[in-house]
């Protein structure tokens, strides 16, 4: 198989939304009589468009980091114009699109991975709702579901990295800021941060990534610039800037050694032999590294940060499935539905006495006087003749 390597064109941004737009960007800082004392931005221009990895590269000091902060309206730059979403990056509303992964991870340390979370998350004022589903899909990402409840003061600073990168996607923002984002992480959670990135850019978020891994930075971006002394040296795509177009590179399976033989005669014939090299492909370490971890989990378990963990629902443009808890609450907390209505059951009708009604029933003959009725020693009169006789013997009773 005959493999050429074939400058690719660069994205044009005719045709495609421009993010971030930088013209003439200058920043000089000044000591405390005014006086300049650093150059560390000196016109600098450049675009990045809707879901491309954009790579800001250069050593210490080139101007990497100060071109980030006045991306981000935390430094005002001496000259120049900055453009963010078509706004000045101190819109408020458009820093609400923007998640910033900083070099160093600035978190609260005696709030928990969780909390933090939480924490980040309300201040984007996401419902409580929307914060515990994105919480737990996270948590479950970046492999810290398992230490949800322990400080973040007591992580390791891989452990950091990873839960900053998830507040630094809590808002599901439209472009992300990545400085450093792999510093302090084991080579799988490199590989899965790649991917992240890659999975972001797939749908159509905007990932600006400064590093000083190179590998990494060549696996996942598609353009960069390289600076120095505040300096652009070199911008374009990535695949056009590493391009060797005097050189071809030929990979086949194993040949016959009487056919290698006339192959490289045949080479020989237009290339000089010096410029002519046989080797054989190797992988490279990373890979190898991933696919001995991948065995070891198999029959091994760990109790550190967990990987081969998917990207969060809500990151992928999936809809965000509500989680158990939630679904038994709101099932608890329902009201309970109405009674139906029970019908009234028919008393039986009382027996009839036959005996007694036919004794009601019988005419009463005539009887003595009912007796009178006592209370206490007292006679009570029978009627009211009787009474009044008695009340006039006691008036006309001589005294």
């Amino acid at each position: 198989m005959i493999a050429t390597a074939e400058p690719s064109n660069p994205p044009t941004t005719d045709s495609t939304e421009v993010v971030i737009a930088v013209r003439g960007l200058t920043k000089v800082f000044k000591d405390f009589w005014g006086r300049s004392k650093a150059r560390a931005v000196d016109n600098v221009d450049f675009e990045v468009c809707r879901g491309e990895v954009f790579g800001l590269l250069g050593p210490n000091g080139s101007g990497k980091s100060t071109t980030v902060k006045m991306l981000l309206g935390l430094l005002y730059p001496t000259r120049g114009h900055i453009e963010v979403f078509g706004h000045s990056p101190r819109h408020v509303r458009t820093k609400a699109r923007i998640g910033y992964l900083p070099e160093e991870s600035y978190l609260y340390r005696y709030l928990n991975s969780r909390e933090t979370l939480d924490f980040f998350g309300n201040l984007f004022t996401l419902p409580k709702k929307d914060r515990a589903t994105r919480t737990e899909q996270l948590l479950d990402m970046v492999g810290l579901t398992q230490t949800r409840t322990r400080a973040v003061g007591e992580f390791s600073k891989g452990m950091q990295r990873r839960i900053g990168l998830a507040q630094a996607l809590i808002n599901d923002p439209d472009l992300i800021i990545l400085d450093e984002p792999t510093a302090g992480l084991d080579p799988i959670g490199c590989r899965e941060v790649k991917d992240l990135i890659l999975a972001l850019a797939r749908r159509g978020k905007t990932v600006i990534l400064s590093s000083h891994l190179l590998a990494d930075v060549e696996d996942v971006c598609d353009r960069v610039v390289i600076l120095y002394g505040g300096k652009v040296q070199a911008l374009g795509a990535l695949k056009e800037l590493l391009a060797k177009p005097d050189t071809v590179r030929i990979t086949m399976p194993p040949l016959p050694k009487e056919t290698m033989q006339r192959v490289l005669e045949l080479i020989r014939r237009d290339a000089a032999e010096d410029r002519v090299r046989i080797d054989t492909p190797t992988q490279n370490l990373e890979s190898y590294f991933l696919d001995v971890v991948q065995r070891a989990r198999q029959s091994a378990e760990t109790s550190g940060a967990t990987s081969g963990n998917r990207v969060a629902a809500y990151l992928r443009g999936e809809a965000e499935a509500e989680p158990v808890t939630n679904k038994i609450l709101d099932r608890l907390a329902a009201p309970a539905p109405a009674p139906r209505p029970v019908e009234p059951t028919p008393e039986p009708e009382p027996a009839v006495d036959r005996q007694r009604l036919e004794a009601l029933s019988r005419p009463t003959p005539p009887s003595a006087p009912p007796p009178q009725e006592k209370r206490g020693d007292a006679e009570k009169p029978a009627d009211l003749s009787q009474a009044n006789e008695k009340l006039a013997a006691l008036v006309n009773k001589p005294k």
